[in-house]
């Protein structure tokens, strides 16, 4: 069984939502850690851990940062944490991989599904072996208790309700 860990210096955990559904909001969270477990070369008996800490999101305006951290939305005070363990990883063909686990938000769990594909790996200057993922996922936030929301002028909602999730990961295998 090899454990990797996760080179936040080379990571992306990010989230698009409409905007009064006309245009897209991005964000992304910048502290996070996560570890993976394998025995298989081809990652298909992986095993995932990942958190994310809700007061490092950032959409590069502080004011809806904040916003999104108070009750109104993830509630960071209460539920600091974003969770992620996986049930089961699914190598579907060539470098395409199904992930299932269970995402907890704001106090709620539920069971996801990311498309995920394996860039393959390469030696850094330092020796380190590392390993190249990336995943993709739909979630609706009012499943999560994220469901605060308003119209914009011409009746539209202020915030969509499905999250696109973009996740771009290095792994480091741990010697």
């Amino acid at each position: 069984m090899k454990i990797y860990k996760i080179d936040p210096l080379h990571s992306y955990v990010g989230f698009k939502v409409k905007h009064m559904m006309i245009s897209n909001v991005n964000g992304n969270f910048t502290r996070f850690d996560a570890k993976m477990t394998a025995a298989t070369e081809d990652f298909s008996d992986a095993q995932i851990e990942f958190e994310c800490e809700v007061d490092s999101i950032t959409t590069n305006i502080s004011d809806r940062d904040a916003h999104l951290k108070s009750p109104d939305f993830f509630a960071s005070e209460i539920h600091p944490n974003i969770t992620f363990k996986s049930t089961g990883v699914e190598k579907l063909d060539g470098t395409k991989y199904r992930v299932i686990g269970d995402l907890t938000i704001k106090g709620t769990t539920k069971s996801i599904e990311l498309d995920g594909e394996y860039n393959g790996n390469d030696i850094d200057m330092y020796g380190n072996t590392k390993y190249g993922f990336e995943m993709f996922g739909k979630i609706n936030r009012t499943d999560f208790g994220l469901t605060f929301n308003m119209l914009s002028g011409k009746g539209n909602s202020l915030v969509g309700e499905e999250i696109k999730l973009i996740i771009n990961i290095q792994m480091i295998e741990n010697l």
